[in-house]
C-alpha cells in the first residue's frame, strides 16, 4: 500500500503538531536563542486519462495515474555568538511521481524532486551558518519561522549565509508564490522554470550568499555548487571550476497605500553540460544513435545564463498579485531544474476575511513556458533530454492553470484542495490537455 510505511510517522507528527501549536500560539516569542520546529506535508495527486497521438521514452503516461509525496522536516537552530545563527534540517521523505517525473516541464508537485521512492529516506537537507552585521537605520522585528529565530535586526544590515542550503532560500523570494507545501503546488509558481539554479537533484547545494539591505533596496550575490552530472544527486564540490553564480537587486515600494517589491535576477552557470547543437549534429551523423544524444556530447565545460524579473504587489490587505518572467540563453541542456528556456507565471492570492475565514487562502495562477530554437530542433529530430522527449514534437508552449483553496482546519493544520490543467505537456500539441486533482495535508509547529 503506497505511503503505508510513512503513515505512522506522519500521523504522530500531525498529533504532536496540533498539541504543540496550542502553546506556540499562546505566547508569541519576541526573542529566541534556540529554535526547534517541525513540519509535515502529504500531497496526493491524480490525473485522468488523456489524448496522445504517440508515446516516447520520456512521455507522461496517458493512462490515469496517481502520485504522492510525504515529508517530515526538523528545523533546529541556535545562536552561537552575537549576530550568528546556526541551523540544521534533517528530513524524512517518501513519494512516487507521475511517469518517473518525466513528460512535463512544470512538475505538478514541487516536492517531487525531494522524494526517494516507496521506502522512507532520511537525509540532511540543510546545515548552514548565518551572520548578520547591523548598520543602523532603525530596528525591525524578525518573526519566528522555519530557519528563522525571533529577534531584532537593523533595517540596514549585511547578512552572510554559508554552508549547505538552497539558493532559493535567499533568491527569488515572493510572498504569494514560493512554497509548494503551503501555496501553489506546481513548480512553475515555486520559482521561474527557466531559472536553472545550481543544486543537486533535491534542490540543495553548498556555497554562500551575501545580502546588503539599505533603505528600500536589497542587493544579493551568491555562488552555489551544482550536480556532478546534470539533474543527478552527487554534488560537484569544485566550486571554483563548476558553479552557479547569481546577483539580485530588490526594491520595496508602496503603491496606492499597499506594499510591493520588484526584483531583478541574473544568473550564470559553468558546468560540464551538453549543447543542443552538438547533440543534434550527433543524431544526424550517427546512424542508429541513442536518442538521448545529450549523454554522448557532454565533453567540455560550457556557460549557461539567464535574466528575470519578479514582482509582488498587495492590492488590498487581503488580496495580492504576483508575476515572474525569465529567459535563459537556451543553448545547453538543463543543469539542475526543469526543461524550460523562457517562462512567465503569475496569479492572485486572497485571504478568507470576506467570508469570516481569515486564515484560509484561495489562489489562482497561470504559467506559460517555452523552448529555445536549439532545444526545439533537437526534440523535433527525435532527441530525448532528461525529463522530456516524445520521439517527435509538434511544438507548442506548455501552459498551466492552477487553482487552490487552503482550509485552516485548526491551529497549524491545513487541508488544501488543488486543481491543475496542463495544455501541451512537454511542449507537444499532440498530447493533452491533462487535468490534475490534489489534496494536501500540512502541519507545522
Amino acid at each position: 500500500m503506497q505511503g503505508a510505511l510513512f503513515g505512522s510517522a506522519f500521523i504522530g507528527l500531525l498529533l504532536a503538531g496540533l498539541m504543540g501549536s496550542v502553546t506556540a500560539h499562546a505566547e508569541e516569542m519576541s526573542y529566541e536563542d534556540t529554535t526547534v520546529r517541525f513540519q509535515s506535508t502529504y500531497i496526493w495527486q491524480r490525473h485522468d486519462a488523456f489524448h496522445e497521438a504517440y508515446h516516447g521514452l520520456n512521455s507522461l503516461s496517458a493512462d490515469a495515474a496517481r502520485s504522492y509525496t510525504a515529508t517530515i522536516t526538523g528545523f533546529w537552530g541556535f545562536r552561537p555568538w552575537r549576530g550568528g545563527e546556526a541551523y540544521f534540517n534533517p528530513e524524512l521523505t517518501q513519494g512516487v511521481p507521475f511517469s518517473g517525473l518525466n513528460g512535463a516541464a512544470g512538475f505538478t508537485n514541487g516536492e517531487l524532486t525531494r522524494t526517494a521512492g516507496t521506502t522512507p529516506h532520511l537525509y540532511r537537507q540543510r546545515a548552514f551558518l548565518r551572520q548578520t552585521w547591523n548598520l543602523g537605520g532603525g530596528e525591525e522585528q524578525v518573526e519566528a519561522d522555519l530557519n528563522q529565530m525571533a529577534g531584532m535586526v537593523d533595517h540596514n544590515r549585511i547578512v552572510l549565509s554559508v554552508g549547505n542550503f538552497s539558493i532559493l532560500d535567499v533568491f527569488d523570494d515572493n510572498a504569494y508564490g514560493k512554497d509548494p507545501r503551503t501555496q501553489f503546488m506546481n513548480a512553475a509558481f515555486m520559482a521561474p522554470l527557466a531559472y536553472d539554479y545550481a543544486a543537486d537533484a533535491r534542490g540543495f547545494g553548498y556555497g554562500f550568499t551575501a545580502e546588503w539591505y539599505q533603505g528600500d533596496w536589497a542587493y544579493r550575490i551568491g555562488r552555489m555548487t551544482g550536480p556532478r552530472d546534470p539533474n543527478m544527486l552527487p554534488t560537484d564540490y569544485r566550486i571554483f571550476k563548476h558553479y552557479g553564480d547569481q546577483i539580485e537587486i530588490e526594491h520595496s515600494h508602496t503603491l496606492a497605500g499597499q506594499p510591493g517589491k520588484i526584483r531583478v535576477l541574473a544568473w550564470r552557470n559553468r558546468a560540464r553540460i551538453a549543447s543542443f547543437a552538438d547533440a543534434l549534429d550527433y543524431l544526424q551523423k550517427t546512424p542508429g544513435a541513442d536518442p538521448q544524444a545529450i549523454f554522448a556530447v557532454r565533453n567540455s565545460e560550457k556557460i549557461k545564463y539567464g535574466l528575470g524579473v519578479n514582482i509582488e504587489q498587495a492590492i488590498t490587505d487581503q488580496l495580492g498579485f504576483f508575476l515572474r518572467a525569465m529567459k535563459a540563453d537556451g543553448r545547453t541542456e538543463t543543469l539542475a531544474f526543469t526543461e524550460t528556456d523562457a517562462s512567465v507565471a503569475g496569479g492572485l492570492v486572497m485571504k478568507g476575511n470576506a467570508w469570516q475565514r481569515p486564515h484560509d487562502t484561495v489562489g489562482v495562477g497561470y504559467s506559460c513556458n517555452s523552448l529555445s530554437n536549439d532545444r526545439r530542433r533537437y526534440l523535433e529530430a527525435g532527441g530525448i533530454s532528461f525529463f522530456i522527449g516524445d520521439g517527435k514534437l509538434n511544438y507548442a508552449s506548455e501552459k498551466l492553470f492552477e487553482a487552490y483553496y487552503s482550509l485552516n482546519v485548526w491551529k497549524n493544520l491545513y487541508l488544501t484542495a488543488d486543481y491543475q490543467r496542463m495544455w501541451n505537456p512537454a511542449y507537444n500539441a499532440d498530447r493533452g490537455p491533462v487535468d490534475f486533482g490534489a489534496l494536501r495535508f500540512h502541519v507545522e509547529f
